[in-house]
């Protein structure tokens, strides 16, 4: 069983880096899936907000559905910002198959990136009718991982080494566990 929590901020690659491995680990033959924050907030999560209670209730509602996955034997990785340590360290200290992934990417790349054009929507001057708030990294807070299980700095790395990084982690846990067998 294996449930990989990436936290990072916004553009930091959390969903990319799943995706890849996910088409990686199913090409081996195993189960996989991937759990993206943006596409639950629509639905499981479309009641909350971005406050902190709000973000830590996501966070739960998306990690209960992860651990029913993993305990299906689906590695399942939960692509979603995360910014808090303790909901984090929370879900992480009910397992052992919890692992915590920290997709870091430094804030000039990100706002270089803008994938989504949050981070220009967030420096847009007060009263602005594009301007937004509550972005992480910005006007809201995010807590780096005390002792994440991995580190993958993808302003550091490509793409490609980053997705081999994390899928090479996944395989070690494996290994180690001798619990995930291919599908």
């Amino acid at each position: 069983m294996i449930f990989i929590q990436l936290t990072g901020l916004s553009g930091a690659g959390k969903t990319t880096l799943a995706s890849n491995v996910k088409a990686m680990l199913l090409n081996l033959k195993y189960k996989a899936e991937v759990i993206d924050g943006d596409v639950y907030r629509q639905t499981l999560c479309r009641d909350l907000g971005f406050s902190k209670a709000d973000r830590i209730e996501n966070i739960r509602r998306l990690g209960t559905l992860a651990i029913l996955l993993a305990r299906k034997e689906v590695i399942t990785m939960m692509a979603a910002i995360n910014p808090y340590e303790s909901v984090r360290q929370e879900l992480k200290s009910q397992y052992d198959f919890v692992h915590t992934v920290w997709v870091d990417c430094d804030l000039e790349t990100l706002i270089k990136r803008d994938t989504k054009g949050l981070y220009r929507r967030a420096m847009l001057p007060d009263g602005h009718p594009e301007k937004i708030t509550n972005l992480t990294g910005i006007d809201d807070p995010f807590e780096q991982p005390e002792n994440p299980d991995l580190i993958i700095d993808t302003h550091k790395t490509s793409e490609e080494d980053s997705s081999r990084i994390l899928l090479n982690y996944i395989l070690s846990q494996i290994q180690t566990s001798s619990t995930a067998l291919p599908a």
